[in-house]
This record gives structure tokens, sequence and C-alpha cells, in this order.
């Protein structure tokens, strides 16, 4: 059975609702499954076909909890997730760019294979109160994620990628 895993970090919570909709349109074409970076570790990489990775950037990079999840997973997946399909999704305050490179960086190492540019979600916070209040995505940014997931899934599926 064609297994896509999602791993997400969230401290204020848009990363973790970019996540659930990705997961809620992709469980609808293949087995999804939905872990925190925490988690989540190479067992699960080793098991799913696909990966959707979903973090914040912080400070104008990937987020610490999920840079843990690949400093954990990089080395013992290393030569077995070759050619795996993936995508990403970033949560940023005005950017994304360097979060979004770092990740493309990690998975080039794993040799995965990009299936479309990053998707960034920018919520324009600027100031301390509005960086580390909680984040709630607009309807049609989640749209977006929803249609990420169902294309994964789908993607996955049909054998595609």
């Amino acid at each position: 059975m064609v297994q896509l895993l999602i791993v997400y970090h969230s401290k204020t919570g848009g990363s973790r609702q970019m996540a659930e909709a990705a997961y809620s349109a992709a469980c609808e074409e293949v087995t999804t499954i939905l872990k925190t970076a925490e988690e989540a570790g190479p067992e699960d990489l080793l098991r799913a076909d696909g990966y959707i990775f979903c973090a914040p950037e912080n400070l104008a990079a990937i987020a610490g909890l999920m840079k843990d999840f690949y400093d954990r997973s990089y080395y013992p997946v290393l030569g077995h997730i070759e050619g795996h399909p993936y995508a990403q999704m970033v949560c940023a305050g005005s950017d994304g760019g360097n979060a979004a490179r770092q990740t493309a960086r990690i998975a080039q190492g794993w040799r995965l294979k990009e299936v479309q540019p990053p998707l960034i979600i920018c919520t324009y916070a600027q100031k301390p109160e509005e960086i580390l209040a909680e984040k709630l995505i607009p309807e049609e940014q989640l749209t977006r994620c929803r249609d990420l997931g169902a294309a994964m899934g789908a993607g996955l599926s049909m054998g595609v990628f």
C-alpha cells in the first residue's frame, strides 16, 4: 500500500493548520500519516513512499525542531529513500525562501525528487507580539495546502511520481 508521510513543526499554529489541510485532502487519495517533527523519525521515512515537509521559518532558517528531525533522520535513511517524491510548505512572517532552500538542500542530499516548488505562506507578522501570537491561516491559503496534499496523494496513488 502506498503511503504519504507529512512531517511538520508548529509553535504558533500556522504550520499545523497548513499540514492538517494537506493531510485532510491527501487522505482522500492515499494512506497518509501526519506526525510532528518531534514524533517522526527515520523509520517513518523508510515506511513512506513520498513526503510533505511543513515548518515555520524562524530567524530566516528552518525551525529548530524541524532541523532536529532532519538531523536525527538524515544518515539512517541515506541511500534508502532515493527518488521518493517530496513537496514542502513554509509558514513565514515575510519571506520563507531561506527555510525552503535549506529543506531543499537536505532533500537533495537524500536524492529526493521535488514535485513542485515550495508553497510559502506569509503571515506578515513583523512585530514580536505578532510573531509570537497564535496564527490563523486564511481559508484561501489553506485551500492551496489542500491542493498540494491532494496532488501529492493522487500522484503517489497513480504512480505518477
